[in-house]
């Protein structure tokens, strides 16, 4: 038998919306500002059957942009449809040329889709014995599969194909072919305003037509269904159900004055291939399809140019003198020479990452560029173990004591200013060893964090971006996987290589990242806020949290028996006995067993994640069961049962670890454990809290924390004479908002009105939408927006004060806080709608949530230099949000009391006041309510 030729017809519109949005979370932009994605992506879809199907006939049909015979049927059809995005249709004329210069021939038929055009070339290559392939995601399209048409479809993007037959469309739809347009005549399609009958979705719809076989033998048979609602909406919108089939319907007898054959494969036009490649900056394809050689001569040693990889400077090019203090003699000339030294770069090098655990192999210093000193310790490591001792030897290096006593007056003198890369490791590391680092004036991972802080701080990345220099990476010294090594096994002339190399480029990073920081006006901010509280953070790391150990135990036994009778519960509401904890296993109960409406899709079933849960909770009572029962297993596994665990044996306390550049706003966030989600509202959440208690018998917990600081700030921010009149009166907020927006007295606010209010309040902060209102609240979507406009008209200034920030932003690139710290917001002007809000959302946030996160930085600072200053015995241990938490002395309750509310409450003169409400208790949970 003769093989069948082949003809794949791609739908042009579909897959460049299909490819557009594939790259909408990182569009790929030209360097002169183009974006290009629907190009790339539908290309590359192209190429794919170009090189794999190897295709007999091939042609790309376009939607035309006339009215078609369809708007004549039903005015409405796709009336509601989003206009193409901008940045989308400006590449629609530059992919024609593309599809052009592969000589495929491009169809657009003028009152007709591409549907039709596509349906009637399937069906002229059907009578000829030829087989189709059309290339498309549209559902519409299933009605013309057939022995001889096949849908091509793209998944996963545009990554991956399916091929859609006969028997595939039976088998997930339960109807044939023919049937799809009766069973999209019911369910119509939002999207494309095809009304189709009110209450009757795709289940419904397939059902019916399973068993009545036709839109029309439904109709006559209507009295047969059972359920009421449906029996009469489709009694009420029989003639909808008809007009939406004759929407749907594809036609295959299209007027075309079109030879099938002429649709043959042939040679794409290299020379203009690579043309129009190279102006899209499609390098990789152009490497792909081999076309360098047809680029001009001119092009292709631009191309060339701009391949050509970043030369960097290396240890091996550029002149360095770096040195091993090998003696004591040597050691001491060493610190002679820092001590009249106006700035020191100092690192350390350890065992391991975590500094409480690890031990000290090595110091390295560096006062000038090119020049360093490495100062190796010896310590004592194991070389194996017999049956009755383990075997140890000394590393090469200067005895630790001999090492402290030169080293430490240097180190502890805040006269000699001190800079480094991750300065809190090597403060926390040398603080085991009894010497308190003083004196930090920079620290280049939290400089290159306020310059970009949605980029990576490493010395690696920063000496690459501002010195073009290349260091040596740590694989490189220590080895990965398998074969890596311990520092203290590697020779000494090679670590301190890497040391120096550090102590040097630091330096070195330091000039040009303060330079930066001063042309920013950001030098004030790292001054005064981000350098002092590495040691604070560093200083509340050390003290640590003390646990009641066997509170969490007990708790952890009670949330066992909470478990087994929430699982129980569940059993007998889902009527069997299943894995809770598997997705798939509760898909099947909740989606099949229980016949739940699915809220969600996933790539393997039916999504059964919180949102879910939370929308069938009205549905079933075994939604709210599993939305108790994952809480519970969270906090237990999470905290309850981890945190015992975590509890350093040598001291006894929880080292919990703050980050100062995790988050793009500026906030703190903690790891090992993240005490940034404990929930407080719920009872487990007070409980976890009672674990954490003071340190010493008799001491206490005092806990100090701002009252509704987001919405002080954005008072201040946007200068609303209403907002701050309410601040300063200390009315309630969320009631004097209420008042406000529903037009009553305050006294006659009730719960529900200061319930929106507060939702409100906290939203607008947000960028929060209508649509967005109306989910929280649980209110229809008008309500919704009608509650907005009111508040606007209400606080006029804090539309101001949005509009005002969106506009800067657009001009600027960027949005400030207060203090300096900057946000990059490079999608503000993206031609994406859905992108551009985003963007402008976060802009909004980012001045009011990192004013704030820079308020409490700031306290802390002044805090804890005051208590310095009078050598309190007390600690601050924790920060939480807006929430600082201190182990307190019984005898230093009061002063510490005064200090902590006169810093946090004078940390910024505002136009409103800040409020700080302050707690003391026997443990966490009392002092915070």
């Amino acid at each position: 038998m003769s093989k069948k030729e082949k003809l794949f017809l791609l739908d042009g519109t579909a897959l460049a919306y299909r490819a557009y949005y594939a790259f909408i979370g990182r569009p790929l932009v030209t360097s002169g500002g183009m974006n290009v994605s629907a190009i790339y992506g539908f290309t590359n879809s192209l190429i794919k059957i170009l090189e794999e199907e190897k295709p007999d006939y091939i042609a790309v049909v376009f939607d035309s942009s006339e009215p078609t015979f369809r708007h004549q049927m039903h005015k409405e059809y796709k009336a509601t449809r989003e206009k193409m995005p901008e940045d989308m249709a400006l590449q629609i004329q530059k992919l024609k040329e593309v599809i052009e210069a592969f000589n495929i021939p491009i169809l657009e038929v003028p009152g007709y889709e591409a549907d039709d055009v596509m349906g009637t070339l399937a069906k002229i290559a059907e009578s000829k014995g030829i087989e189709t392939y059309l290339v498309t995601g549209d559902k519409d399209f299933l009605q013309l599969v057939s022995p001889m048409i096949k849908i091509y479809k793209p998944t996963k993007g545009l990554a991956d194909i399916e091929i859609v037959d006969v028997e595939r469309v039976k088998k997930e739809w339960g109807v044939l072919p023919e049937q799809i347009v009766e069973v999209l005549g019911l369910m119509g399609d939002k999207v494309d305003n095809v009304p189709g009958i009110p209450g009757i979705g795709e289940k419904t719809a397939i059902q019916l037509i399973k068993e009545f076989g036709s839109i029309e033998n439904l109709i006559k048979n209507v009295d047969k269904i059972p359920t009421q609602k449906i029996k009469e909406n489709i009694k009420n919108y029989a003639d909808s159900a008809i007009l939406s089939r004759a929407l749907v319907t594809i036609k295959t007898d299209v007027p075309l004055n079109i030879d099938i054959y002429s649709l043959k494969a042939k040679e794409a036009n290299r020379e203009k291939l690579a043309e129009l490649f190279y102006e899209l900056e499609f390098k990789s394809l152009i490497k792909k399809l081999g076309l360098t050689s047809a680029v001009r001569e001119v092009e292709e040693e631009k191309i060339e140019e701009k391949e050509k990889p970043i030369k960097y400077d290396s240890i091996k090019t550029k002149p360095h003198e770096y040195h091993i203090i090998k003696t004591e003699e040597e050691l001491k000339n060493l610190t002679e020479k820092l001590k009249s030294a106006n700035l020191i770069s100092f690192d350390t090098e350890s065992t391991g990452i975590n500094p409480l655990e690890a031990q000290l192999v090595g110091m390295s210093f560096a006062i000038k560029p090119g020049e360093a000193f490495y100062v190796p310790i010896s310590i004592e490591i194991s070389t194996g173990e017999t049956l009755f001792e383990t075997k140890k030897k000394k590393t090469d290096g200067i005895e630790l004591e001999t090492v402290l006593k030169y080293v430490k007056p240097i180190l502890e003198n805040q006269q000699i200013k001190k800079c480094g890369q991750n300065l809190k490791y090597d403060i926390l590391l040398t603080a085991k060893y009894g010497v308190w680092i003083e004196g930090i004036s920079f620290d280049t991972m939290i400089a290159g964090y306020i310059l970009n802080p949605e980029s990576s701080h490493t010395l690696e990345v920063l000496a690459k971006e501002y010195l073009k220099y290349q260091v040596i990476p740590i694989s490189q010294l220590i080895g990965e996987g398998k074969n890596q090594r311990k520092i203290s096994e590697i020779p000494i002339e090679k670590v301190a290589e890497y040391a120096c190399e550090d102590a040097d480029i630091t330096l070195q990073l330091m000039e040009k990242l303060r330079a930066e920081l001063e042309r920013r006006e950001q030098l004030k901010l790292c001054e005064e806020v981000e350098f002092p509280l590495v040691e604070v953070l560093a200083h509340m790391e050390l003290s640590g949290v003390k646990i009641d150990v066997e509170l969490l135990r007990d708790l952890s036994k009670e949330l066992d028996r909470m478990l087994d009778n929430l699982t129980h519960d569940i059993y007998n509401l889902a009527g069997v006995e299943f894995n809770i904890n598997s997705p798939q296993q509760l898909s099947e109960v909740l989606f099949k067993k229980l016949k739940l409406p699915p809220v969600k899709t996933t790539k393997t079933g039916y999504s059964t994640d919180v949102e879910v849960l939370e929308e069938l909770a009205k549905e079933h009572p075994i939604a709210e069961r599993l939305l108790e029962y994952r809480q519970i297993q969270k906090l237990k596994s999470t905290y309850v049962d981890a945190l015992p665990k975590l509890v350093n044996p040598q001291t006894g306390k929880i080292h919990t670890s703050f980050n100062q550049t995790g988050t793009a706003t500026g906030r703190l966030s903690s790891s090992d454990p993240n005490l940034q989600n404990i929930p407080i509202r719920t009872e487990i959440g007070r409980e976890i809290r009672k674990a954490f208690i003071p340190s010493q018998p008799e001491w206490l917990i005092l806990s100090a924390d701002y009252s509704q600081i987001e919405l002080r700030v954005m008072a201040h921010l946007s200068g609303d004479e209403n907002l701050i009149s309410a601040f300063r009166s200390g009315l309630d907020i969320h009631s004097s908002t209420a008042a406000n927006v529903f037009g009553v007295r305050p006294e006659d606010v009730n719960y529900e009105m200061r319930r929106k209010a507060k939702e409100v309040n906290f939203g607008i902060m947000y960028g929060i939408s209508p649509y967005g209102l109306s989910q929280r609240l649980g209110i229809p979507q008008p309500e919704a927006k009608k509650i907005i406009e009111t508040y606007f008209q209400k606080f006029p200034k804090v539309k101001e004060y949005i509009d005002k920030t969106i506009e800067e932003a657009k001009q600027n690139g960027y949005v400030s806080t207060l203090l300096g710290r900057r946000r990059y917001v490079p999608d503000i002007n993206s031609r994406n709608r859905t992108v551009r809000e985003f963007a402008e959302r976060t802009a909004i946030n980012m001045r009011i949530q990192g004013t704030a996160a820079d308020l409490i930085k700031l306290a802390m600072v002044r805090i804890y230099n005051e208590m310095k200053k009078h050598k309190f015995k007390s600690k601050m241990i924790l920060q939480v949000h807006d929430e600082l938490v201190f182990d307190v002395a019984p005898d230093e309750v009061e002063d510490l009391k005064e200090i902590v509310i006169d810093k946090m409450q004078n940390a910024l003169q505002l136009d409103v006041p800040l409020v700080v409400d302050i707690g003391i208790g026997k443990n966490w949970y009392e002092a915070h309510e």
